[in-house]
């Protein structure tokens, strides 16, 4: 049995697992040797969506990175199918790594509820943002996935000044996209985070 980490929490046994000891053992130390610690634990369930905001660094997929690998954490993730190229397309694919044309949004909200019935396990991150910049509105993308693949949303926050990752209470939507949305927000942009509805689809 895995004890946990003070900076660490341990995940579920039915959310999908990666990684070794040793590779747990490296993350977590690169991790505590930058100052890093995450908060809060994903619900213990195989299939979920990640949204991952603000989304606004590119050191947001290194920190990241190491914490999927702190957790254990097995993911899939959407990245922009300009970067896809020998020999960083490799690694991106081993890492759970998703190609999309950012252009051609139509047909990959189907292919990701496809991909959910289909898979016993499936963690999707996505940041709903789709740029860096702030303030930009957000893509309903996600929602429409989670409605129909029925599975809950979990945010996730990086709260730099602080070093800390946030895992942010599951929320189960009920089809009121404008509702749920923007709970979601003020849970990613609040700086106290308020408890989120469960209500099960």
């Amino acid at each position: 049995m895995n004890t946990p980490h003070p900076r660490f929490p341990v995940i579920g046994q039915a959310v999908p697992h990666r990684g070794n000891a040793f590779s747990t053992w490296l993350a977590q130390s690169a991790m505590r040797l930058a100052g890093w610690r995450i908060d809060g634990n994903f619900p213990d369930t195989g299939k979920f969506v990640a949204i991952v905001a603000p989304h606004t660094s590119n050191w947001d997929f290194f920190v990241g990175v190491a914490a999927i690998f702190s957790l254990r954490l097995r993911i899939r993730f959407f990245i922009k199918d300009t970067v896809f190229h020998w020999p960083i397309d490799n690694i991106l694919d081993w890492l759970g790594g998703i190609p999309i044309d950012r252009t051609q949004t139509h047909g990959v909200v189907a292919q990701a509820v496809g991909d959910f019935e289909r898979r016993d396990q499936l963690v999707l991150a996505i940041t709903p943002e789709g740029t860096r910049r702030r303030g930009v509105p957000w893509h309903t993308g996600f929602y429409r996935i989670a409605v129909g693949a029925k599975v809950p949303i979990v945010p996730v926050t990086f709260d730099y000044r602080e070093r800390v990752i946030c895992l942010g209470p599951a929320l189960y939507p009920n089809g009121d996209a404008d509702t749920d949305i923007a709970k979601l927000k003020a849970y990613c942009g609040g700086n106290s985070p308020p408890a989120l509805s469960e209500v099960r689809i």
